[in-house]
């Protein structure tokens, strides 16, 4: 409930925001959206490596929420009955949804040399966790110029939606609100190991379905309140915002793991969920450029359909496979 309520003034805040300053709502999502939601990830998965040592339950957890945030896209197609969101969302989206493919494929890359014992290394760091930090950056720079510039191209300036309050009070608000949706994020990974305990599932399971899906709570929140008040980009950026963060995450997780690279550490299986999210990016690409109108059934376009369907396999593999993990 707290998350809830949390999460949707986020979202509102956050779209106050983007029309004080004339910011488009895909870098609010992309940037503040996507760091807010992205720090459940990491204070669980920091926590999994340095006090419970368990670097599969903080990378299972990780390229579960990459693949659960694609999957909210769904929900959102769902519940959008103007047009299909592939149709209407802006196509600048395709920048960040580059961008993840690119750091998701390093991490990847990473992951698939160390398991076959070629782990690269800077001392107990992989050598390409400081390469995708820097991509972060790099990514956050290029976004933000990209939307400035189609900003004083294209957009015109939105009604304020809360003209008796100053930039400086949103903000205010904005940041408590997220405080909120921060606090509570960290605690939800807290249920999702004590139900693994009862159950006594595997640690590769545990992170990529129930760790992953609780922490991406605030995510689908987030989103669904970000398509109702007709903030469709904000909640399309906010995604993909949130999966780079993630596999920054990842990064500093690496960092502070201090038994080797994380990658060298982990069950095989996680490589599935890594070719998995990389696939799933990949079709996102392709509906926001070829931009269908159609749906099956009047429910989802095939874009979204296909998400659905990798996400449902990818899950069938990890509760067979990463049970024994």
């Amino acid at each position: 409930m707290l998350v809830g309520f949390a999460g949707v003034k986020l979202t509102v805040y956050g779209d106050a925001i983007s029309d004080k300053t004339g910011l488009g709502g895909n870098w609010i999502g992309f940037l503040l959206i996507g760091i807010v939601t992205s720090v459940p990830e990491l204070a669980s998965g920091i926590s999994a490596v340095t006090i419970a040592d368990s670097p599969n339950l903080a990378v299972g957890a990780i390229f579960g929420a990459c693949i659960f945030n694609l999957a909210i896209i769904v929900i959102l197609d769902l519940l959008y009955r103007r047009d299909s969101i592939y149709h209407s969302a802006s196509q600048g989206h395709i920048l960040s949804a580059g961008f993840g493919i690119v750091m998701i494929g390093f991490n990847g890359l990473g992951m698939n040399m160390a398991l076959n014992g070629e782990a690269l290394a800077f001392g107990h760091v992989g050598v390409f966790s400081p390469v995708i930090l820097v991509l972060y950056l790099v990514a956050v720079y290029t976004v933000f110029s990209y939307e400035s510039h189609q900003i004083k191209l294209y957009t015109e300036k939105e009604p304020d939606a809360f003209p008796h309050l100053s930039l400086s009070a949103v903000i205010v608000r904005y940041i408590a609100a997220a405080l909120v949706v921060i606090v509570t994020g960290i605690f939800l990974p807290v249920v999702a190991k004590q139900i693994a305990m009862i159950m006594h599932w595997q640690e590769s399971f545990v992170g990529t379905l129930l760790v992953a899906f609780i922490t991406t709570v605030p995510e689908m929140t987030v989103a669904v309140t970000a398509v109702k008040i007709h903030a469709l980009d904000m909640a399309i950026g906010g995604i993909f915002g949130n999966n780079l963060m993630n596999n920054a995450v990842l990064a500093i997780e690496d960092i502070v793991y201090k038994n080797g690279p994380i990658f060298s550490k982990i069950s095989p299986v996680h490589a599935v969920s890594v070719v998995t999210s990389l696939i799933m990016t990949g079709f996102t690409i392709i509906g926001l450029f070829y931009r269908p109108e159609q749906r099956i059934l009047k429910m989802i376009g095939v874009i979204s359909w296909v998400l659905l369907l990798l996400l449902l396999i990818n899950s069938y593999f990890m509760f067979i496979n990463g049970q024994t993990a």
